[in-house]
């Protein structure tokens, strides 16, 4: 009697912890994330086989397993293109078992990537896209909007020109839904300011000749032309600019969204004197800069861009959640990353928002001249922070339907 009363104590036992936090553990004994971005178009350098590289490191540092369990790191191209992004997320998901999608620059793809992760209850963290409808009408309860957005690009770089001066202004902006989101919130933040804007101009994604559309900048006279672009349209509006002497002219270029590779691809010399706002600087400290090599190590010597730097953050987050909540599940998980703060190279402590908003400090920076910078890739100086509180767009004007 007492044996069998012993061994049924001893089932009981085992079946309770059964059906506490490892009874869900994870699902196909592997947690995959896929990095999903632009590996061949405007986009590749901000992202691209970057992103992936610095996924990889997370989860090296992590110990490449969670749980007993490993986990792997998957790759595709979305061509910046909704169709091609939702088609790939939604077969990653249901044939390839991918818990969690990361990067996916080009906001109008995310968006529809936001569709196949919603509805099938998955992990989204987003490092590319700039869209602030992520954390406001688009939220989602497992999406995380990581690294930056377009709100906190456009509020230091506008304020910080206007306050020099720079009061009238001419958008060149790119026609897709991040850039408009950018164009958008850079004429708040003129508009706030006291600043004026004296037109508009869009132009097709991957444009290569932006001279119609520089002239119509020029010729309004505007003491600062915001481009509201990204990635290699960026690059080519700023080279021709300087083709066409209008920063010689006395008009200033600011760009609302610009990574170093931009810079690297332009050149000091024409891409002196810019003002950016972003959230990473692989010179910044100690921390950023010994992770930085090792990255570059590992990529050509090229320096990781916020975009690459927010995938590796995030990835390193998200395992982390996984472990604190004995699952992979992803309402459980996305539970766990916000109730952790988050500390990475080039995080401290920051939160994550219940609408999924990472509430980081951004830097308001300037490009160095060709005689200022010392090394290869040292092509900033930090001209102010700003803190995360005051960076981004308050939760409560969002209309996230998750916030109460």
């Amino acid at each position: 009697m007492k044996t069998a009363l012993t061994a049924a104590l001893l089932a009981g036992i085992a079946t309770i912890s059964m059906a506490g936090p490892a009874a869900a553990q994870i699902s196909d004994n592997v947690v995959k994330i896929g990095v999903l971005n632009d590996r061949s178009g405007p986009y590749a350098d901000l992202g691209g086989e970057g992103s992936a590289i610095a996924a990889r490191m997370a989860v090296e540092e992590f110990g490449g397993s969670v749980l007993g369990k490993p986990v792997a790191i998957v790759t595709a191209d979305h061509q910046n293109k909704p169709d091609i992004g939702s088609t790939l997320a939604r077969r990653w998901i249901d044939e390839e078992q991918v818990d969690a999608i990361a990067d996916v620059p080009h906001s109008a793809t995310a968006l529809g990537v936001l569709t196949v992760t919603r509805e099938k209850n998955r992990m989204l963290l987003l490092s590319g896209p700039a869209l602030t409808e992520f954390t406001g009408k688009q939220c989602a309860p497992t999406t995380i909007h990581w690294t930056y957005d377009s709100y906190s690009m456009a509020n230091g770089t506008v304020r910080a020109l206007v306050k020099q001066g720079g009061d009238t202004w001419f958008f060149l902006t790119g026609d897709n839904a991040g850039s408009h989101s950018q164009e958008r919130d850079g004429i708040t933040f003129v508009e706030k300011a006291g600043g004026k804007v004296a037109g508009t101009v869009r132009h097709p994604l991957n444009t290569l000749d932006f001279s119609s559309y520089l002239l119509q900048a020029q010729s309004s006279n505007a003491k600062v032309i915001g481009l509201a672009n990204a990635g290699g349209d960026t690059v080519n509006s700023i080279k021709q600019a300087a083709e066409f002497g209008i920063t010689q002219g006395g008009q200033r270029l600011a760009s609302l969204l610009m990574f170093i590779s931009d810079v690297h691809a332009i050149g000091l010399k024409d891409a002196q004197g810019l003002v950016v706002t972003e959230p990473f600087y692989w010179n910044m400290n100690d921390k950023t800069r010994e992770w930085s090599r090792r990255f570059m190590a590992k990529h050509g010597g090229r320096a990781p861009t916020a975009a690459q730097a927010g995938v590796y953050g995030a990835v390193l987050h998200y395992l982390k959640a996984i472990d604190k909540a004995g699952t992979d599940d992803s309402l459980a998980v996305a539970k766990a990353m916000k109730e952790l703060p988050v500390n990475d190279m080039f995080s401290t402590n920051f939160k994550i928002r219940p609408d999924g908003r990472v509430v980081r400090d951004m830097y308001l920076l300037e490009v160095k001249s060709p005689a200022e910078s010392k090394e290869p890739w040292d092509y900033y100086k930090v001209v102010a922070t700003i803190p995360g509180d005051e960076a981004y767009r308050p939760m409560a004007e969002g209309g996230c339907p998750l916030v109460k």
